[in-house]
């Protein structure tokens, strides 16, 4: 999967990007079907291309930079701050499915956040959050390094788009297995250009992707929701 920066390995990271994780991640391609339709992306080449640029172009200096910034908002006990970032990423959104898509497996993660009685995530129960934002109400819950925290909110973002595609193009599962094996130097890659994003270099700049979720909004044929 991806190497613990903080020399031990996080466990409870690992159960927090299981894809067995009641968030409904498995229902949304983030525009990926719509690629596939329009044969954009047809096979292991393309589709490698296309998950590895949007994580490493567009991913990394929106919402894994937002992410660290909610993270350390969290443990400086900064309210304001948290709630600033998780607004800035939700302006963000490419399309209406990707916001929907975000804020659905927000309300998924911060029900079960509150169903264990994580406390700092009941004082956010009324709120609509972005799910990096959860996200690291949970990693901050269970005191995950926030570098480790990263990594693992870009790992779910990987196998996520991986597995649509598994489904979609479709590619084998040892296709599969390759993808998720080249990812761990983009997701390195990725995380580095996070944890160095100043304020003015966060923002998206993935327009394929923006249009092709917002196209995916009246596709005759869908498997997914985004």
């Amino acid at each position: 999967m991806f190497q613990s920066t903080s020399g031990g390995l996080p466990l409870q990271l690992l159960r927090l990007v299981s894809p067995s994780q009641p968030v409904g991640a498995f229902a949304y391609s983030r525009g990926l079907e719509w690629a596939v339709q329009d044969r954009t992306v047809c096979d292991e080449a393309t589709a490698r291309d296309w998950i590895f640029g949007l994580i490493e172009h567009s991913y990394a200096v929106c919402d894994a930079a937002l992410f660290l910034r909610m993270w350390h908002a969290l443990e400086a006990d900064d309210r304001a701050a948290f709630l600033k970032a998780d607004a800035w990423l939700s302006a963000a959104r490419e399309s209406m499915e990707v916001e929907l898509e975000d804020k659905q497996m927000g309300a998924s993660m911060l029900k079960v956040l509150c169903d264990l009685g994580v406390s700092s995530a009941n004082s956010f129960r009324a709120a609509r959050l972005t799910y990096p934002a959860v996200f690291a109400l949970a990693t901050t819950h269970w005191k995950i390094a926030s570098a480790d925290a990263l990594r693992g909110l870009l790992w779910t973002a990987v196998e996520g788009q991986v597995s649509a595609a598994i489904r979609l193009v479709p590619l084998g599962h040892t296709a599969g297995q390759r993808l998720l094996i080249a990812a761990a130097d983009v997701i390195e890659r990725a995380a580095r250009k996070a944890e160095t994003a100043g304020d003015d270099e966060i923002g998206n700049a993935a327009p394929a992707m923006a249009m092709a979720s917002a196209w995916h909004e009246t596709q005759y044929s869908r498997l997914f929701r985004s």
